[in-house]
């Protein structure tokens, strides 16, 4: 075997737990994920439930308000990042292999 290809498949093992995800960070990205998905939920039910209070006259304008600007901008921050996630996807598509 020539020296620089075993010092290529040496520099390629080296690299290779880099492209695999780490056990132990895993689940604390998934359990992040998932408080931000509930939170993102709750806001929205919050917002829903204050609307329908708002219109049976139960709650102020002041609370419906705040939970709509509440609720708008969870929707918008949602967008971001999925925006920001469809990018990231479509730059990793347009790599050269």
């Amino acid at each position: 075997m020539d020296v620089r290809s075993l010092y290529a498949a040496q520099k390629y093992a080296a690299s290779r737990p880099a492209t695999e995800p780490d056990a132990n960070q895993a689940p604390g990205m998934q359990e992040s994920f998932a408080t931000a998905a509930k939170d993102f939920a709750n806001t929205l039910r919050t917002a829903e439930t204050t609307a329908q209070a708002s219109m049976t006259g139960d709650a102020d304008p002041h609370a419906l308000v705040e939970a709509l600007a509440q609720s708008e901008l969870a929707v918008e921050t949602v967008v971001a990042v999925r925006n920001k996630v469809v990018e990231a996807y479509q730059e990793i598509l347009r790599m050269p292999v």
